[in-house]
């Protein structure tokens, strides 16, 4: 008899069946995006080639360096490799969602050549939904035949960390616009890269956005606990978590993890749930995920031992922003297996929000006097620019120019090779961006990068001059005060 852990997930089968196929067009999403803009992030010419990442980290590890950089790119780091693989990130995806083909054995694939890119992209692949995509994609390996009672736990905790710790993170962080109620009159504004929707957004009266900021930490702070109840209060667990990421979705690019978000709410609720809302022909063409025969025990031990893992390094990654201390070697040492692996690692959305925006513009010049400047695909540039919608889409260049200017002192550790390919006039790097004025020409001989505040226009402003922003010059940078936070 097996422990109930351990026993088939029966009242979960349409759930995990309709998960795969959310997740397999996810996956679709994230591998065809970061395939296009890789070889210019991480390519041998790109902005942080990963091959001189790689070769430094043999010597100062040795084959630990394996463990610590897990990727297939161990092989053949070129840009082709990594596009290669990219490219076939998103065929397997597509099969996967089409139903063809061993379905574990695709998601094991898919696991390890994510793992692979989010690798090689180093700071430009170090995000929240790049981790969740991944322990998603691990768990989902063991979905695919039988699903048991502990995965789909495991699936819950995992649903339970990323919104209860981003509420957490929230009030710990002591950020004032959280705690007066007033970070939503903000956020809008300010958030990484806003669509049209954010803009309509940042217009609601004060007392409807203090409104939302509550709402928020209901979601964020009181329903994750829900998951874990009755029927009853997952059904509605899963209705304010939905509700909540489809209003984000209105208002913001946030690429793909707020689709991560709602699919894991499938997996909450049971079939019998499901069964009630969803249209008979789509529910009777799912997959249902079968029982695995003739490697039972050993499917079997290998869900514990990653349940194991992610459990481990999901409490260990909680202790270590709870402990103030310092912490013994062994466990600093067992934390470097989450970031390593995208597994276990703990979520922190918005925890401080800032309270203006600072857009820089590069420009390049061959004679000091005649200045041409850069213009990127997705960031807030041209004033008239109606701020477009990319989701599931993301720029990473462009999301990590919203960093800039910063409080964090590494910041150069990806701009100043950004602009030294500039100025090299660099063809996989300039690809990234909209445009380049010296396409076709010499490199320019200087760069200079100016700072601007920008804030979204009135209704009026807008009605007058059809802009959606105002910019307001601050001055060159590096040389003017870091914007906090």
């Amino acid at each position: 008899m097996l422990p109930r852990l351990f026993q088939t997930a029966d009242g979960h089968t349409l759930a995990a069946g309709l998960f795969i196929k959310g997740l397999a067009l996810v996956y679709l999403a994230a591998f065809a995006s970061l395939t296009l803009q890789i070889a210019g992030l991480a390519g041998p010419d790109g902005i942080l080639p990963l091959r001189g990442l790689l070769h430094r980290a043999f010597e100062l590890y040795g084959d630990g360096a394996l463990w610590r950089l897990p990727t297939v790119f161990w092989i053949d780091s070129s840009a082709a490799a990594m596009q290669a693989v990219g490219a076939s990130g998103a065929v397997l995806a597509l099969l996967l969602f089409l139903g063809v083909g061993p379905p574990r054995a695709i998601l094991a694939l898919l696991y390890l050549f994510y793992l692979s890119m989010y690798t090689a992209g180093q700071v430009f692949t170090a995000f929240q939904w790049d981790y969740l995509l991944l322990e998603c994609g691990l768990l989902a390996v063991f979905l695919a035949e039988a699903p048991t009672r502990l995965i789909i736990l495991m699936f819950g905790w995992l649903l339970f960390r990323l919104r209860f710790l981003s509420g957490w993170f929230k009030l710990a962080s002591g950020d004032p616009s959280w705690r007066d109620f007033s970070a939503l009159q903000y956020y809008f504004e300010t958030q990484p890269l806003p669509h049209v929707g954010a803009w309509y957004a940042h217009q609601l009266p004060a007392w409807l956005l203090q409104a939302g900021v509550g709402f928020t930490f209901f979601v964020e702070l009181v329903v994750p606990f829900f998951i874990f109840l009755p029927r009853p209060c997952r059904i509605l667990a899963v209705i304010a978590t939905i509700l909540s990421q489809l209003l984000i979705i209105a208002t913001s690019n946030h690429n793909f993890i707020n689709l991560l978000t709602i699919l894991l709410c499938l997996l909450v609720l049971d079939d019998r749930s499901l069964g009630r809302v969803l249209p008979d022909r789509l529910r009777y063409g799912l997959p249902v995920p079968a029982r695995g025969t003739g490697t039972g025990w050993v499917r079997l031990a290998s869900a514990g031992a990653v349940a194991c893992l992610v459990f481990a390094l999901s409490l260990s990654q909680i202790l270590v922003a709870l402990v103030s201390r310092p912490l013994p070697d062994f466990v600093v040492q067992f934390n470097e297996l989450a970031p390593a692996l995208g597994i276990g690692t703990r979520f922190h959305l918005f925890p401080t929000m800032q309270t203006e925006r600072q857009e820089l513009q590069i420009e390049g010049s061959r004679d000091g006097v005649t200045w041409s400047a850069y213009g990127f695909r997705d960031k807030p540039g041209a004033l008239d620019r109606r701020p477009p919608f990319i989701v599931p889409h993301q720029p990473r260049l462009d999301w990590m120019m919203w960093f800039l200017p910063a409080q964090w002192e590494d910041t150069s550790y990806w701009f100043e090779p950004f602009l030294q390919a500039l100025r090299e006039n660099r063809p996989v790097v300039t690809r990234l961006l909209a445009v380049n004025p010296f396409e076709g020409r010499a490199p320019p001989r200087q760069l200079r990068v100016t700072v601007y505040r920008y804030r979204f226009t009135t209704p009026a402003e807008r009605s007058r001059s059809g802009n959606w922003w105002v910019a307001r010059y601050l001055g060159e940078y590096p040389d003017l005060p870091p914007r906090r936070p």
